[in-house]
């Protein structure tokens, strides 16, 4: 996104600038889109996903939070809280994203094998600057829904009032608040995903996958020091990192969480320009945790991962640029003259991957050659 900023700057130089920053909120009201997609299997019924996944997704927030300063959309009034995006979720499932925002969204767009698989579009959530959260954040609720599609369920942490609690938890920094739940009982958020964690570790207990180990791992790491004291994690998690320093900034000022500058702050956090985003002076600075280094960001600016039908997607676009019509998430389409267009299917997603196709493409001298060993 920096890169197309810095493009698009030279493209009206002097006349205007262009800010982007990577956060939910202007604090004016409006709210804009935070997306997680996953594919999981059409075999698991839906009502189970939303059983099973709402009490995650509610409580996650306190160490998947970005961080606001303030309140919005008619909301209690609050000086900070852990997510930008609980304000703004009205039911609890609905198709909508834009008004009357559900926790769990209904979209079913899978971008394959519609029979095999169902797109789970998850909107609530905050758009992280800190690699640690997004690696936790979406590592986590990816193996909770590997848990639903294998069959283990989490039992007796429903809550009776989702949309009520996920304000709740936003608004309580110390992490004790008590959320009711439908079978009478009261467990805060830590509870709630201590629950999750517990059966992860059961269920994982025999993989062989160092990543899954991993995020069990900083999984409970980061929920113990929740629970001991938040602040702990001023290295790792959004909301506690711009949290501390922005009363740092007060403390140096004299300020308080309504001056318009602690407001600049919450907004300049965000910022993807390298050179303005505080983010990123913290991250300069050593006073953020990374999880990958500047090298493997630059290859995964330029190479495809090798492991799905992105490698073929990406490959094709790289050898055959003036023979791609268009691509998709599902299909690319070649024009090989003539007025005709070839359509290739990518309906699974771990096809097309280095393995599978690597020896095709390497050996296609021309886009007629690879269609004619695609279709043999």
């Amino acid at each position: 996104m920096e890169t197309c900023l810095e493009m698009a700057s030279r493209l009206k130089p002097g006349e205007s600038r262009f800010s982007i920053y990577k956060n939910n909120t202007d604090s004016k009201g409006n709210s804009y889109g935070y997306h997680e997609n996953y594919l999981v299997s059409r075999e698991v019924p839906f009502e189970k996903i939303v059983a099973q996944l709402t009490p995650f997704l509610v409580t996650r927030q306190v160490f998947a939070g970005a961080g606001k300063v303030g309140s919005e959309n008619k909301t209690e009034s609050a000086a900070y809280q852990i997510s930008q995006r609980a304000d703004f979720f009205e039911v609890w499932v609905d198709l909508n994203t834009m008004v009357k925002r559900p926790i769990i969204n209904t979209r079913d767009e899978p971008h394959a094998d519609t029979a095999r698989f169902r797109r789970l579009h998850v909107i609530v959530g905050d758009a992280n600057m800190s690699e640690f959260t997004t690696y936790l954040k979406v590592g986590t609720a990816a193996l909770v829904l590997a848990m639903i599609e294998e069959g283990r369920e989490v039992q007796g942490v429903e809550l009776e009032n989702p949309v009520r609690s996920i304000k709740e938890i936003s608004r309580d920094l110390t992490l004790k608040k008590k959320m009711k739940l439908l079978r009478g009982e009261e467990w805060s958020a830590i509870e709630i995903q201590r629950a999750y964690l517990e059966q992860a570790e059961v269920h994982f207990a025999k993989s062989d996958d160092p990543v899954t180990h991993d995020l069990l791992e900083k999984w409970r790491m980061v929920l113990d020091k929740l629970q001991e004291d938040p602040m702990q994690l001023s290295r790792h998690i959004d909301w506690v990192i711009k949290k501390e320093l922005i009363e740092s900034y007060m403390q140096r000022k004299g300020c308080d969480w309504r001056d318009p500058r602690v407001s600049m702050m919450d907004l300049q956090y965000h910022d993807v320009t390298q050179g303005k985003g505080l983010y990123y002076a913290l991250e300069r600075g050593n006073y953020v945790e990374r999880i990958i280094s500047e090298n493997t960001i630059s290859d995964a600016q330029n190479n495809p991962p090798e492991d799905t039908r992105a490698y073929f997607r990406g490959s094709c676009l790289k050898k055959f640029p003036k023979e791609v019509y268009a691509a998709s998430w599902s299909s690319i389409l070649f024009d090989i003259g003539n007025s005709s267009i070839k359509r290739v299917p990518l309906m699974d997603p771990l096809k097309g991957s280095r393995a599978l196709v690597g020896p095709l493409l390497d050996g296609a001298r021309t886009i007629e050659e690879l269609l004619a060993i695609i279709a043999t």
